[in-house]
């Protein structure tokens, strides 16, 4: 065991994270040549379009230092907000981190967000300037900023560069001369944790896990403690770029399972595995649970898919543990449901796995949070859906849950945050200066608000530089009403939004204006309009296409046209009867995006 190192490497996005993993492996020899392609860990096509990591990977490395040979354990996290949840997971599998800093960028906000993350679990870290080899780059002043970060010396940060490769050396000699070895006994019963699971068709989920204490080798009967379920070990291994099997793995070893497992739903992330006979009672600690921020429906396109989506979603589940979900139903859209994201970006990323990993193309409704609805009939019901809210008459009030933000920034930015934050309904709570430049915010605002486009603009105004975290403090009563979209006086119920009574008259408005440039035009008038109970707030008219029935009369009396527009009149007025509006996928997306213009 003296000769394992499990680390981690935590950075702000775009920091430089996927590319130094590359060069970490090429200088250990883990890939040879021919196999070598840049982000290699980055398997996923979706990850190699966008240049982000949005799954947490981990491989085995072997290295030479001082003709000792060590076993090297990389976990390679996604740096974006949205799936700091893989990142906590990863951390509690490690002893140590990489902690890369963009030598032009400097510190950001969710390489400090990160940071506490791994000092929480008392990680050793090595703080990388990375991205050296940049004209830009500011090495003496960023090192400073490392310093009061981390309160390490100036000696101890590397300078480095993934995309050349200098000092990529003396970082894996860090690795093993800082790092501590894992600590656990080999004699005592098997806890391993596990940290991720992946689905292959052929055989089954494969669990990743890291013990802490104990052994495990093939054949040995295991348990899983959190679902109670228990298996036989068919095949134990570590991960190098494919994974290897091993007769039996030992304490501080991170490694895989495979044990036939059928059904998503039986592996937990965070989960502790030990052994039937003499196994541990006592399971590993240190898994926060995931929080969703974001509700929104999502429908199969066509009805008869709706099993085909279910299976589809418990799969992906499985590889993403931070997405929930229930089944819901609507008038406009069949049979779906309701699932809990992280944040908007993970919300695309979901949908888009959807329709590459399974081919399902789906619809995605207006993404919403939960409410409570006091009515003087019922008393307090929950509302998840805007659909399901009580109508005026029955309702007494409505509350809606808040949330302490805490945004930290540079000074130079605070006016511009601060009306930001007003704009959405939040109160400053209070300002707290950490150094001469940067300040901690504390507001306190409605979730509601946060949810649809707040973090981009946050990440607009501040140049990128502010973080933002957020803590639920429980629900407050607001003025809301429910704005319904009406569709020649059809309400289309998966466009419908409860929204602040001051900014409805406002949203409203913006909605049917950008509806009546996405709705494709038909042969007769579309009123698309909102409306809040009985009273409409506000309209636009889809114009209908018009067919010259007059272009065959040419000259004589004028009644002979008014006949023929009279019956083109007569024949839309049917047509307007039974036809029905379709609603383009990108009308639901662009009420998404209302504040871009």
């Amino acid at each position: 065991m003296k000769n394992i190192r499990n680390f981690c490497i935590i950075a702000h996005i775009d920091h430089g994270k996927s590319t130094l993993a590359d060069r970490l492996l090429q200088m250990t020899d883990t890939v040879t040549d021919r196999e070598f392609q840049d982000q290699l860990l980055d398997n996923m096509d979706l990850e190699r379009e966008r240049g982000i990591t949005i799954k947490s990977h981990a491989i085995q490395m072997e290295y030479t230092h001082k003709d000792e040979k060590f076993v090297l354990n990389l976990i390679d996290t996604p740096g974006h907000v949205d799936f700091s949840y893989e990142v906590s997971r990863s951390i509690a599998a490690c002893e140590g981190a990489l902690l890369i800093v963009d030598a032009a960028q400097g510190v950001e906000a969710q390489t400090i967000s990160n940071l506490y993350l791994a000092l929480e679990y008392d990680l050793t870290i090595i703080p990388v300037l990375n991205k050296m080899d940049l004209p830009s780059a500011m090495p003496e002043e960023i090192a400073d900023q490392i310093v009061d970060l981390i309160g390490c010396d100036h000696e101890e940060i590397i300078p480095a560069s993934g995309k050349t490769g200098f000092g990529v050396d003396k970082i894996l000699e860090a690795i093993v001369e800082r790092v501590p070895h894992p600590k656990g006994d080999v004699t005592l019963p098997l806890q391993a944790l596990i940290f991720d699971s992946i689905y292959n068709p052929f055989r089954g989920v494969i669990a990743y896990f890291r013990i802490f204490n104990g052994q495990i080798s093939q054949g040995d009967q295991v348990k899983f403690m959190n679902t109670k379920r228990e298996y036989d070990a068919d095949e134990v291994g570590v991960l190098k770029i494919a994974p290897v099997p091993r007769k039996t793995i030992y304490a501080g070893d991170v490694g895989y399972i495979i044990s036939g497992i059928k059904d998503a739903r039986e592996v937990k992330v965070g989960d502790t595995i030990t052994h039937i006979k003499g196994g541990t009672d006592t399971p590993i600690q240190g898994f926060e649970l995931v929080k969703p921020m974001v509700f929104a429906g999502i429908y199969p396109v066509e009805n008869d898919d709706f099993e085909e989506l279910r299976t589809a979603m418990e799969k992906l589940q499985l590889n993403d543990a931070s997405l929930t979900f229930e089944p819901e139903s609507s008038a406009a859209l069949g049979f779906g449901f309701r699932c809990g994201f992280l944040g908007m970006l993970h919300m695309e990323i979901v949908q888009e796995r959807l329709e590459r990993e399974f081919e399902m193309t789906v619809i995605t409704t207006v993404p919403n949070v939960s409410y409570y609805a006091h009515t003087k009939k019922d008393g307090k019901t929950i509302v998840n859906n805007p659909s399901d809210m009580p109508g005026p008459n029955e309702l007494e009030y409505i509350e809606e849950p808040f949330i302490k933000a805490q945004i930290i920034t540079k000074s130079e930015f605070i006016g511009a945050i601060m009306s930001l934050c007003m704009d959405k309904r939040g109160t400053i709570k209070n300002q707290v200066y950490l150094t001469t430049d940067r300040v901690e915010l504390t507001f306190e605002m409605p979730l509601s608000e946060i949810v649809f486009d707040f973090y981009d603009r946050l990440k607009t105004i501040s140049r990128g530089y502010a973080s933002f975290d957020y803590y639920p403090t429980g629900y407050k009563e607001s003025a809301l009403v429910k704005l319904d979209i009406l569709l020649n006086g059809d309400h289309v119920d998966a466009l419908s939004a409860l929204i602040h009574r001051d900014k409805a008259y406002e949203f409203g408005k913006k909605i049917c204006e950008k509806l009546r440039k996405l709705i494709p035009r038909q042969q007769y008038d579309i009123a698309i309009q909102a409306g809040i109970g009985a009273k409409i707030i506000a309209r636009e008219t889809v114009k209908a296409l018009r067919k010259d029935v007059t272009a065959k009369c040419y000259g004589g009396d004028i009644t002979r046209k008014r006949k023929l527009l009279e019956k083109q009149k007569k024949g839309k007025k049917r047509m307007r009867q039974v036809g029905n509006v379709e609603v383009p996928q990108s009308a639901f997306m662009a009420v998404l995006k209302l504040d871009d213009d």
